[in-house]
Order: structure tokens, then sequence, then C-alpha cells
């Protein structure tokens, strides 16, 4: 180890292995995600073709929004509070007890509203015959996958990035695909394929809740849930506020898509929407352990180690991310080709969203930050006011620009959103990720992108891909390693590398 790595403080040493070691597991388990969530939406694209595939995509992002609320703000008060109660089983078991009979209570009144406004939604979007029964089948699931979520959030409370990985994103995505081919296999519509889907995940969630509790030692109880109700919920409600206000700024896009636009433009903007999920990988693998490890830092007083440590991380982000969005730009045309060639279309709203994805990328995790710090309510106010204010935006742009306008708005409010709540991290609390050390992962990544747009315009198809993307890293890391390496991303790489290393050879 360097003089400089050595120069790292114990405290910040030990928050940043652990942060680091649960994004190598958590970037694991979404790539494993991606591409089974890939293999389905290709599967799905070819064989319902635009129209159908457009009513289960419309549908499926209902289900998404909803999936983000049913919890009821429940998993980041887990982070918050289990962390908080280490040597408190008692207390940790009613904090989980309390969440999973919230997400269920929750999930059914989700479930039948969507019953009772599916044929009214159906004749606002698409008006389809199929997209009423396809949407009340994901009604049901919305509440099956908050019980797995919940399950999740306790392994990712208590830092197991192994046991919420093979879960959420392994065992999750399984669930789906086997249920989803298994009904298309069968000659299915869209609503065949739902109902797979509901009944692969419902299995998995009765599974699930008990190997939780044994494998975590937490055992969900109501016991004592009286007591912890009022702190809980302190935390939850401005909590799931906050996502209902975010998912008008970040998902508002899917909802006029289907309202003004065609089920065939639905199912090209769910195309663009897989990819981008792929580069949202990086920001959201380094968030995985970042919430419990900050607010044991915060509770302990330790804020300038808690700035050094977001500092670092937000710098790790931007330097994974980078040459992801170099890839996906250079390539996005033969990328959407693997959903069919209608799917092509999709390549500027994908260039544009992506513009979003590196603003939010850029800024680190400032809304779990803002949570884990305690200022859930002033999130809360702010994921209000820019939902108001994204929704006039995003409908203008839809009206004026189609599937890019709907890019536009979203990531014009991520950009928007992250600035501001960086500013009041700074603010309420002192922490300030930014200085020179960002920009050499900005000016390699600007090389690497014009070494990739040169092998596709010389190099046709996949091809372009298979020899521009490699190629284009490689450049990445050698111009990155001329500019210089921020030691504490140094002491990541190297201990990682010589952990898993070992790992390997043993």
């Amino acid at each position: 180890m360097s003089q400089d790595e050595e120069s790292v403080p114990d405290e910040e040493r030990e928050a940043l292995l652990t942060i680091a070691n649960g994004a190598v597991v958590a970037s694991s388990g979404y790539l494993g995600e991606r591409a089974l969530t890939t293999l389905l939406e290709a599967l799905l694209a070819r064989g319902l073709g635009p129209v159908a595939y457009g009513v289960y995509a419309l549908a499926w992002r209902f289900a998404q929004l909803l999936v983000r609320l049913v919890t009821f703000g429940s998993i980041p008060a887990l982070q918050r509070y289990l962390p908080a109660y280490e040597n408190e089983p008692r207390r940790r078991s009613a904090v989980v007890g309390l969440a999973y009979a919230t997400t269920l209570v929750f999930g059914a009144v989700l479930a039948a509203l969507v019953w009772v406004s599916a044929p009214r939604i159906n004749d606002l979007t698409v008006g389809e015959p199929l997209f009423p029964a396809t949407l009340r089948l994901f009604g049901v699931l919305v509440t099956l996958l908050g019980v797995i979520g919940i399950s999740a959030g306790v392994f990712r409370a208590v830092r197991s990035a192994r046991g919420e990985a093979v879960l959420n994103r392994l065992l999750r995505p399984v669930a789906r695909l086997l249920g989803g081919v298994g009904a298309l296999s069968l000659g299915s519509s869209a609503a065949g394929v739902a109902g797979g889907i509901v009944v692969c995940t419902g299995l998995l969630a009765v599974a699930i809740v008990p190997l939780t509790g044994r494998l975590t030692a937490i055992h969900a109880t109501l016991r004592g849930t009286l007591a912890e109700a009022r702190q809980f919920y302190d935390h939850a409600v401005p909590a799931v506020m906050s996502r209902f206000g975010k998912v008008f700024q970040n998902r508002l896009d899917v909802l006029l898509v289907g309202l003004l636009l065609t089920a065939s433009a639905a199912g090209v903007y769910n195309a663009v929407l897989v990819l981008v999920t792929l580069a949202w990988i990086p920001l959201r693998s380094f968030n995985q352990l970042l919430p419990p490890v900050a607010s044991e830092l915060y509770d302990s007083g330790r804020l300038e180690h808690l700035n050094a440590v977001y500092t670092s991380v937000t710098r790790l982000v931007v330097t994974t991310v980078v040459p992801v969005l170099a890839v996906f730009v250079a390539f996005g045309p033969t990328l959407l080709g693997v959903f069919g060639p209608a799917y092509t279309r999709g390549y500027e709203p994908l260039v544009v969203y992506l513009g979003g994805v590196f603003a939010g990328s850029a800024v680190g995790a400032t809304g779990w930050l803002l949570m884990m710090t305690d200022h859930q309510y002033a999130r809360m106010a702010l994921d209000w006011l820019l939902a108001v204010l994204n929704l006039g935006l995003t409908y203008a742009f839809v009206r004026r620009f189609g599937l890019t306008g709907a890019a536009l708005g979203t990531s014009l409010a991520i950009a928007v959103q992250n600035g501001i709540q960086v500013v009041l991290l700074r603010r309420f609390e002192g922490l300030w990720p930014f200085d020179r050390t960002f920009l050499p992962p900005l000016g390699a990544g600007l090389v690497a992108l014009g070494v990739m747009w040169a092998v596709r315009l010389t190099v046709p198809g996949w091809p372009a891909v298979a020899v521009g993307g490699p190629l284009g890293v490689c450049v990445y890391l050698a111009v990155l390693g001329g500019y210089g390496v921020d030691p504490r991303d140094r002491l990541v790489v190297r201990t990682l590398a010589d952990a898993y290393r070992g790992k390997l050879v043993g």
C-alpha cells in the first residue's frame, strides 16, 4: 500500500470498503437482473408484436409506478432504524413487522383502486380490449412485489448486499421471466403473460418472508409495533410522499406517452427505459450500502468523515458511469435493435434521457443523504414542488416533440432535483462532494466517446459494438491513469482487486 493510501483515516477506509464491497455485489446483481429483464422484454416484444407488447409495457409501467409507493416509505425507515437498533432485537423485529403489515394493507388498497379504475385508464390511454385485464393482474402483482421489496430492504439495512442482490436482483426477475415466458409459450396474450408473472411472483413472496427471518435473525412480529409506530411513520410518511412526488417527476413520461401517443410508441419507450436502467446501475450499486453507513456516521456526529465518504463514493460513481454512457451514446441504435427494427427510432429519446442519468449520477446519493440526516421533510417538499413543475413541462414537451419530449421532461426534472438537493445538503449539514478530482473521468470519457464514435462510423452493426466498446473502455482507463487517480479511489480498487483475486485463486 502506498503512503498516500495509508493516509486515509481508518473510519473512512472501513466505510468506503463496506460501500464498495456492496457496490461490487450489487452491480453483479443489477447486471444479472438487467440481463434477465432484457431477455424477457426482447422475447415479449417479438412474441406479442408491437401493439400487444405496447399494452403489456404500459400496464407494466403503471405497476412499476405503484411498486415505488406500495411499501409506504417502509424501506427508507428500515435503512434508518435497523442500524440504530442493532443491539435491540425486539425493536428490530417490531420495525420489520410494521413494514410488512404496512405494505400488505396499502397494497390491498392500491390493488382495489387499480381494479376499479382499469377501464377508465384504458379509455384515456391506449383503448385496447386487453389492457384492463392486464392492468388488473399487475395491480395484484404490486402487493407481492412490495412484500419482496421489504425482505430485500431488511437484508440491505443489515448490510447484506449479497442477500439483497440474490433476492431482489436474481430471484425476483427469474420469477418474472419464468412466468412471462411460460405464458407466452402457451400462446397467451398480454393478459395471460401478466397472469403467469403474478403466479410465479406470488410463490416467491410466500417463501421469502420466513427465509428472510431465518437468515437475518430478525423475525417480524406485530408485538411492540404500537410503540414504534410514531417514530416509524414520522420517517415513512414523508418518504412515501417524497416518493409519490418523485414518481411524477421521473415516471410522468410513461403516463403521458400512453395518454398522448400510441400503444406502439409506449412499446418503443419501454425499450428505451430498459437500456436507461442499465445506465443507472453504477449509482444504484454504490447507493446499496451507503444509507446504513451514512446513518451510523451521522448518528455518531462524524460529519467530516461522512463528507469524505460522500465525496469519494460520488467520484467513484462518476468514474464508473461515464464509460457506460459513452457506449450507449455511440452504439444506441444497434443496442435498441435487439428489440426489433421498429425500436431503433428510440435512439434520440435514449440520448436525451442519458443526459438526465449523468446529471443524477454526478451528484451521488443526495436524496438518501437528506433522509439519513433527518431532512426527509425538506426532500418531500422539494419533490412535490418539482413534480408540479415537471407536469407542465413534460406535457408540453410530449405534445411538441413526442417520445423525445418525454425523455427531455424527465431529464430536466432529474437535473433540477439533484442540483437543489446538493445545495440543501451543503446548507443543512455542510456536505459538499465536488473538487477538481472529478475532472479526469470527464476528460477521459470524451476521448473514449470519440474513439467509439469513430469505430461506429467505420464498422457496421454488432461488430462495431464488439470492437468499439472494449477499445473505448481501454482508452478511457489509459487516459484516466495518465491524469492520476485519487488515493481513496486507488485504495478501494486495490483492496477489492486483492480480495476478489484471492477468492478466485483460492
